[in-house]
């Protein structure tokens, strides 16, 4: 299996258009050491040829710039995404969608019944792409037991489970969350054994999820926020990490320590946010995740299980 991260960053990138964040200024101006980041996505191929997308952030054309495996290699109108797998609604991780209206082939699109409401109604995405290239739609099941297959996803199967979490500003259910607002997915490449955990949106470890980390040989999760009250402190928000959804890494039941237990996986942060110091390489931050045994996704990283 061979993941390769598209994009590492949270909603709005690194450096944020309108952020001056100490990371933000010290980024443009060289005075940091660190590396820009568009937002989360990954792809992922059982073959090195066919790729399923998990997400579409709006950074999506210079993603595919980035990553010739996606581009037009084999007819005039042609891409190696044989499939994109929405994990969210989120305007970070759907926005894209719009990038990749152009052609006559329908986008062959998996989401849970949640993820299909919000982006055809409080935002409807996929309506507007019905009067472009148009969409097929698979229902992913969040069961946690039912795997599937995309085809011409070579070699890998799916597991999805249900996470708790809120629904987009814009869901007609914002403050009512649904189970399949968000899930997390284990990617299994069917001729090697090996698998993936992927949950970009991971709040908290629930008591459904540990059978599922234990299997995986990487683990990519939520990796948004450095403490529960990084943007209270810099005066950006007025709510905590855990009350938008995010497990923060340090303090007491953070993700350092929920990922304590699996030392066989290989563990990876992903979905960073501008603010987060584990974006400097030089930090106290960083350093105490690679004490921990944990790494920090980064543009145009590769993976292979």
């Amino acid at each position: 299996m061979h993941i390769h991260v598209l994009g590492a960053a949270a909603g709005g990138g690194f450096p944020q258009w309108n952020c001056n964040c100490p990371n933000c200024d010290g980024l443009r101006k060289g005075t940091i050491k660190a590396s820009k980041r568009t937002q989360s996505s990954i792809c992922v191929s059982g073959d090195g040829v066919n790729w399923v997308l998990f997400n579409t952030s709006p950074d999506i054309l210079q993603q595919i710039q980035d990553f010739a495996p996606l581009q037009p290699g084999r007819s005039v109108r042609d891409t190696g995404i044989v499939g994109i797998f929405l994990i969210d609604a989120q305007i970070d991780h759907t926005t894209g969608l719009l990038m990749l209206r152009e052609g006559k082939v329908k986008r062959e699109i998996y989401c849970t019944d949640m993820v299909y409401e919000d982006l055809t109604t409080g935002n409807p995405l996929l309506n507007i792409l019905g009067n472009y290239c148009g969409i097929n739609r698979h229902v992913v099941p969040i069961d946690g037991k039912t795997s599937f297959e995309i085809p011409g996803a070579t070699n890998l199967k799916f597991t999805a489970v249900a996470l708790k979490s809120a629904a987009p500003p814009y869901s007609p259910h914002r403050n009512n969350p649904h189970p399949g607002d968000t899930v997390g997915v284990l990617i299994e490449d069917t001729n090697t054994g090996k698998k993936c955990w992927y949950s970009p949106g991971l709040g908290e470890i629930e008591p459904h999820l540990p059978p599922f980390l234990e299997q995986a040989d990487c683990i990519m999760v939520d990796g948004t926020f450095w403490t529960n009250t990084e943007m209270k402190d810099m005066g950006l928000m007025e709510k905590t990490a855990r009350d938008i959804g995010h497990l923060p890494q340090s303090g007491e039941g953070g993700m350092i320590e929920a990922l304590s237990s699996y030392n066989k996986a290989r563990k990876i942060l992903i979905h960073i946010n501008n603010t987060n110091p584990i974006l400097r390489e030089d930090s106290a931050e960083r350093a105490e995740l690679s004490r921990h045994g944990i790494e920090v996704a980064y543009d145009g990283m590769d993976i292979i299980l």
